[in-house]
């Protein structure tokens, strides 16, 4: 409430009063930064708003920060876009885009066993399944082995190499008798 006052060249002065209501009606400007993000060994990763702001602002102060995505799988690897939004204290809002990269850097665990094949026709073929004993890992991975095919000139132990590669490009190998 404002008092307005009115004098006259004689002095005589009358007052009324009135509502000024004061109004923000501009929106937050939002700045956005690109970031990475590593998958952790259950496969999984979070972000939170002030990872991607970089320096939004209000003439009025902000009052909230959000983002659409905050969590991350292996089923994200890769680019991802998320939104940020920024809410000033009159409810105005402005969204800007950033660019939220997924990596996994966690190579699988690759476990063997031994396996014993008797050969058939003169011939023994294995298969990677055969010496895997529990490989895993966060993401998804293949199995392969640098070894399939045995003959008879080959009876006795051999070494063979089982690797995991999941599909960020991590490996890792482990021999089986």
């Amino acid at each position: 409430t404002v008092t307005l006052t009115l004098t006259e060249r004689c002095n005589n002065s009358s007052r009324a009063t009135a509502t000024v209501t004061v109004v923000d009606k501009i929106a937050p400007t939002v700045m956005t930064q690109n970031i990475t993000v590593e998958l952790d060994a259950n496969g999984a990763g979070s972000i939170t708003a002030d990872q991607i702001n970089n320096g939004s602002f209000d003439n009025c102060g902000v009052a909230s920060m959000a983002l659409d995505i905050t969590s991350f799988t292996c089923d994200n690897l890769g680019a991802n876009t998320v939104t940020l939004t920024v809410t000033d204290g009159s409810n105005n809002s402005s969204s800007a885009t950033a660019t939220v990269k997924v990596v996994d850097k966690i190579a699988p665990t690759v476990i063997t066993k031994p396996f014993s094949i008797p050969l058939a026709n003169g011939v023994a073929n294995i298969t990677a399944d055969d010496i895997n004993d529990g490989s895993f890992d966060n993401c998804e991975f293949t199995l392969s082995i640098d070894r399939d095919t045995f003959t008879c000139g080959e009876i006795g132990d051999h070494f063979v190499t089982l690797t995991a590669t999941d599909s960020s490009g991590n490996t890792s190998s482990s021999t089986a008798v």
